[in-house]
């Protein structure tokens, strides 16, 4: 299983989650209750609201968006250079140990 970091906003709160392969980030949230990750759209690239920031150096590993998600992403609250959504992230054994922060609030 792979492990995935999810940060609270403030940083005062970090939960550790078990990911399977195949699955995506947002997935692994909603599974645990992550606070802060709404999934409206249930993970299919057409809402903004499961936005994560990829902690800087993970970036590389993790890779950057597709235009679909670039597009989405201009819905997205604060969007960073490390913004992420966290539906297009697939858990694969590279990301084993990932740490992605939750923004302030979701669009």
């Amino acid at each position: 299983m792979t492990k995935i970091t999810f940060v609270s906003a403030d940083g005062a709160v970090r939960n550790e989650v078990e990911a399977e392969n195949g699955s995506t980030v947002m997935e692994n949230a909603i599974r645990n209750g992550i606070p802060g990750i709404d999934a409206e759209c249930g993970g299919a690239c057409a809402c903004a609201t499961c936005h994560v920031y990829v902690d800087e150096d993970w970036t590389d590993a993790v890779g950057g968006p597709e235009p679909m998600e670039e597009d989405m992403l201009d819905f997205a609250y604060d969007v960073r250079g490390n913004s992420r959504l966290s539906c297009q992230i697939i858990v694969r054994d590279e990301l084993d140990g990932l740490v992605v922060q939750v923004p302030e609030r979701q669009g």
